[in-house]
């Protein structure tokens, strides 16, 4: 068994830049497949037609470079990270980078207003709603 980097996850909330229009999303998640396979990156990246909340897993370094990206990105408005913390096994193991649509904005608000683990517990639980792309 070779010797992967102790994981980290990050759960991050952002809007869409109001110029861009919402097929942007599908641009950004497939050139993100790729660059994040590349790095070690799974995760998740929920879409309610305004809202991002996307959940991150892989190498600290990786993630940490992600989301400097992230954070510089013109495209994404008010990232903020609602969670953060070392992860002992990996979750998204079926796909590489998952993308999914969520049906109207309030389960994606509902992430978007809350902080730390609580966020992350209510992400989680809706992930069986999603219909995920991967």
């Amino acid at each position: 068994m070779t010797e992967e980097s102790p994981l980290y996850e990050v759960l991050y909330c952002s809007t869409l830049a109001q110029d861009l229009p919402p097929t942007t999303v599908g641009t950004i998640a497939s050139r993100a497949r790729i660059r994040n396979a590349e790095q070690g990156i799974t995760g998740l990246l929920v879409f309610d037609g305004m809202r991002f909340c996307q959940h991150l897993e892989g190498p600290r370094g990786a993630i940490d470079a992600l989301m400097q990206r992230i954070e510089q990105d013109p495209r994404h408005v008010g990232v903020r990270v609602v969670y953060e913390a070392p992860l002992a096994s990996r979750r998204y193991t079926g796909f590489g980078m998952g993308l999914a649509e969520s049906e109207g904005p309030d389960l994606m608000a509902g992430v978007h207003a809350l902080d730390g683990e609580i966020a992350l517990g209510h992400f989680l639980a809706l992930i069986p709603s999603f219909d995920i792309n991967g």
